[in-house]
């Protein structure tokens, strides 16, 4: 069994499993940034107090992505439809990268979310950027996914099949 090897920032050979919860944890943040409201990130985005200059590499563009699914969650997969998203690229002055990918036609929204995916990058920014903007961010997107399947919960119908005796 092989395992995998990579270069830390000073150079030294360590294991990979870093790399795997780095990957994983940058995952999650990104699929955070995409589902918060661009208000929120903007709100945030303006109150920051050292906030870093930055290029755009890849402008935001928007375009299409086919939505696969599955029958019952695991059966054959099929595709459900096309969806709208946005892309975008930047990279800050101190040469960390950020992408993302919004739902929807919001282009301010994507540069937002890639600029965040940057800053979470750097070590000395991620503890409070997670603290004040990921952590909050998800929690409201728990609540609100909880308060819709309230909400849907109560439109659900019960049906049910009477057996008629035989006459």
């Amino acid at each position: 069994m092989s395992s995998v090897k990579s270069r830390n920032q000073s150079g030294d050979q360590s294991s990979g499993a870093g790399f795997f919860d780095q990957h994983k944890d940058r995952q999650a943040w990104m699929g955070v940034l995409a589902r918060t409201p661009k208000a929120t990130l903007e709100s945030f985005w303006q109150e920051l107090a050292d906030r870093p200059e930055y290029g755009v590499l890849r402008a935001p563009e928007t375009g299409m992505v086919m939505v696969r699914g599955r029958a019952g969650g695991e059966g054959a997969r099929f595709n459900l439809g096309e969806m709208t998203v946005t892309r975008c690229v930047v990279r800050t002055t101190d040469g960390r990268m950020g992408q993302s990918y919004v739902a929807g036609r919001d282009h301010r929204h994507a540069e937002l979310a890639a600029l965040f995916d940057a800053l979470l990058q750097d070590p000395e920014r991620r503890a409070l950027l997670k603290r004040e903007l990921i952590e909050p961010a998800e929690n409201d997107l728990r609540d609100k996914r909880a308060q819709d399947a309230r909400k849907v919960a109560t439109t659900k119908v019960d049906f049910f099949t009477m057996v008629r005796g035989d006459d």
